[in-house]
């Protein structure tokens, strides 16, 4: 028989494992490579990511630092959504060609800028029309996209026009839940001593 402080114990665990709820801000990271691309390259530049979007606000903030590519930059964009999580490729999800502001022309770089998900201009018009035919259904189809690892960041260049770098974007855990998370665990090892 398990006791009241084992139960109470096993409660929070699992309250700490359940993902936030979609209406809060929620990141997504990524490193960017060669490797990651399809079809996998040889190219030495690499790259991160920090993606977030709040579907409550209506935002999505898109961060990136990339360095050593082999050709100079093209195009940047998110797609969504992939048939298998973490594998694969699919059509661009947001503004197209490029992320408005993004740097062109260059081997290395920085960009942040964030874009309002409401707004038709934030999205590829195929993936709208795709998910509902507004801005909303396409912020929902992405936030969906996201929350299940089918959605990657990828950067063209001249020497690579299909994308010389990419990465799936990964949720981060949030320090609440990963504190809870934690303090289960140790009640949990506690427990077992006795």
């Amino acid at each position: 028989m398990q006791s009241p402080a084992f139960a109470a114990i096993l409660g929070f665990a699992a309250i700490a494992m359940v993902p936030a709820a979609q209406s809060a801000p929620i990141v997504y990271t990524a490193n960017l490579s060669g490797p990651a691309e399809a079809p996998p390259n040889a190219s030495p530049g690499t790259g991160s990511t920090i993606v977030t979007i709040d579907t409550s606000a209506h935002t999505l903030r898109v961060e990136v630092s990339f360095a050593g590519l082999l050709g100079t930059t093209t195009m940047a964009h998110i797609h969504c959504c992939t048939a298998v999580p973490f594998t694969g490729t699919v059509g661009v999800a947001t503004a197209t060609p490029n992320f408005p502001g993004f740097p062109l022309g260059i081997t290395a770089g920085i960009y942040d800028q964030t874009f309002n998900t409401s707004l038709a201009a934030t999205w590829n018009a195929p993936f709208v029309t795709a998910n509902g035919g507004t801005p909303l259904g396409a912020e929902a189809a992405l936030a969906a996209g996201l929350a299940a690892g089918r959605a990657y960041l990828n950067i063209h260049t001249t020497q690579f026009g299909g994308g010389e770098i990419r990465g799936f974007l990964a949720p981060v855990p949030e320090p609440v839940s990963l504190g809870m998370f934690g303090l289960g665990l140790l009640g949990l090892g506690a427990l077992r001593r006795r």
